[in-house]
């Protein structure tokens, strides 16, 4: 479908309303500051629905979330559009893991792209158990285990390198005793935080340079439970939404990221986090080996644990942020200051496990020792495997 005269004559296109006043529009939550989305609606008329996202390029987006035209940027805009006329989103499909069905992409006259989805009917992940979470890490390693690594034109290369380094806010307070003692941060970070964090801004660039001398694997880069699933009521399968940002990752990057944003969301409370990792890391492991893959394992775990260094960015923006109100995912509701201070710290804790683990690891698989390895710091204690 291409060059429709006008919303209304797409909805009716696509879903076979007739008449005037049949269409209903449903604002869904996203990030509004990105550039690339014009809004997500649910859109319904009569008994059927479908979901719209309207890509664009013309949207006035502050720094780092400006559309780019450049197909291997991070934020390019018509990168989902791509994904899903290729075919390429329903990679994962045979392994339990598939996108919505695309039913129409539209190229509307203002140069946007509407794209028209499936409404999946299922639980949404940020409701599910940790036994379900645990089964979708599963899929997602068979899945990357058997599909590997992808290429297209459009899709990302080095997506976590400029990701990180276009999150520059606050980095300057990270050492400002100021901003460490400000009450949110000094009464809800653990001990020792602040060192372990700033070893990690410190250790960025080596962090990087493993995760891109490790094995690919076709990636979607923001695998998180706001963009998961279950397909329908009764259904084993997955379904993940939101492929703006796919293309090449690390093995074990996507995993390394559903984990501790499944918490510092507060979908999963902080203490569950440490024995919910270890699972969810062996049904992975597990999905990779039933794939076929027959790699080190070693590698893999060294995916997951310096995927870390996505999150460098975090401590940084907490520290700025810790005198604003405390809003959710969207804007759309406020969060208890000391609620998501509290779990966001343990969360950090966690991933310095995480970072020390990788500096031990990178060096038993041949990749040089990490810079503040020179510091003589007391080592940070790992994370549970």
């Amino acid at each position: 479908m291409t060059d429709t005269a006008s919303p209304d004559a797409e909805a009716r296109e696509v879903l076979g309303a007739t008449g005037a006043g049949r269409t209903v529009l449903e604002p869904l939550v996203h990030n509004p500051r990105n550039g690339v989305t014009a809004g997500v609606w649910r859109v319904r008329a009569g008994d059927r629905s479908a979901v719209l996202k309207v890509l664009t390029r013309s949207k006035e987006a502050e720094g780092r979330w400006a559309a780019s035209d450049e197909p291997r940027h991070w934020n390019h805009w018509r990168r989902e559009a791509h994904v899903y006329e290729s075919g390429l989103a329903q990679a994962w499909q045979p392994y339990g893991i598939r996108a919505p069905r695309l039913l129409a992409c539209v190229e509307r006259p203002d140069g946007d792209v509407a794209l028209w989805l499936e409404d999946v009917p299922g639980e949404p992940a940020t409701a599910w158990t940790v036994d379900r979470h645990v089964e979708h890490a599963r899929r997602l390693g068979a899945a990357q285990g058997a599909v590997g690594d992808v290429d297209r034109p459009w899709l990302t290369r080095r997506f976590l390198r400029q990701y990180v380094e276009s999150n520059t806010l606050g980095q300057e307070l990270l050492d400002d005793d100021a901003a460490w003692r400000q009450p949110l941060v000094r009464d809800h970070f653990p001990s020792g935080l602040r060192t372990a964090m700033v070893r990690l801004h410190r250790d960025r660039e080596w962090f990087l340079q493993v995760m891109e001398g490790l094995p690919r694997a076709f990636s979607h880069l923001d695998l998180w439970p706001a963009n998961v699933r279950a397909d329908g009521a009764g259904r084993p399968a997955s379904v993940a939404f939101d492929w703006a940002f796919a293309g090449d990752g690390a093995l074990g990057e996507d995993l390394g990221n559903y984990l501790p944003d499944t918490v510092f969301d507060l979908f999963l409370p902080a203490t569950r986090l440490p024995a919910y990792a270890a699972a969810a890391y062996d049904a992975y492991l597990h999905g990779l080996r039933d794939s076929g893959w027959r790699g080190d394992e070693r590698l893999v775990r060294l995916g997951v644990c310096a995927s870390a260094v996505k999150y460098d960015w975090m401590t940084a923006l907490m520290l700025a942020r810790a005198g604003e109100e405390q809003l959710d995912y969207g804007g759309g509701r406020t969060v208890p200051a000391e609620l998501r201070y509290r779990e966001r710290g343990l969360v950090l804790e966690f991933l310095a496990g995480w970072a020390a683990e990788a500096r031990e690891l990178a060096v038993r698989v041949g990749f040089p020792k990490a810079p503040t390895d020179a510091w003589g710091l007391p080592p940070t204690p790992p994370c549970p495997a």
